[in-house]
């Protein structure tokens, strides 16, 4: 392991510590969201809202080309959040959001572009990401390095997509 290589003990820093490391290397920018990841509560929300915010350019984009951008981040995410949970020290550091915003991405493919089911979106990825239903919790759990850190917010988003497309069916019924 090279010096600059050598972790941080991230999870024993005052955010300003952390803030400080993040801003100094690229990789962290991306992994933490370009900052969304630095906000002292819930980051993860703050990384799925800051999706739903850039989600807002993009509504005039078909939902396949999202998929096809969410696949590439999704590849992308592994060596990025590897890297930046490396430097820092701590595997799947909670500031990490960029799986979040993978996960939040793909679930407003399904989503669409009406206000209501973009929050309907939001509400279920959370929902699902904070709960970790099975198999979610043993992936989180399991797997280690970028593929562990990103796939089960993957696991996560496909939860909320059966979610907001069951939801969405119901409501065409009614």
């Amino acid at each position: 392991m090279s010096e600059r290589d050598t972790p941080e003990p991230a999870d024993d820093m005052q955010p300003a510590e952390l803030a400080a490391i993040v801003l100094r290397h690229p990789v962290h920018w991306l992994a933490f969201g370009f900052g969304a990841g630095l906000l002292p509560v819930a980051p993860g929300t703050w990384g799925s809202l800051a999706t739903v915010l850039v989600y807002g350019w993009f509504v005039p984009v078909d939902a396949l080309v999202l998929l096809g951008i969410a696949v590439v981040l999704f590849f992308a995410g592994i060596p990025i959040c590897a890297a930046s949970a490396r430097r820092i020290g701590v595997h799947d550091h909670g500031g990490i959001v960029f799986d979040e915003v993978v996960g939040m991405l793909l679930t407003l493919c399904v989503a669409g572009p009406e206000p209501f089911w973009i929050v309907v979106a939001f509400l279920a990825f959370r929902a699902a990401d904070i709960w970790k239903p099975w198999p979610i919790r043993d992936v989180d759990h399991s797997l280690s390095g970028g593929l562990g850190i990103m796939l089960d917010d993957v696991l996560a988003a496909v939860y909320a997509s059966a979610a907001v497309f069951m939801l969405q069916r119901l409501f065409t019924v009614i």
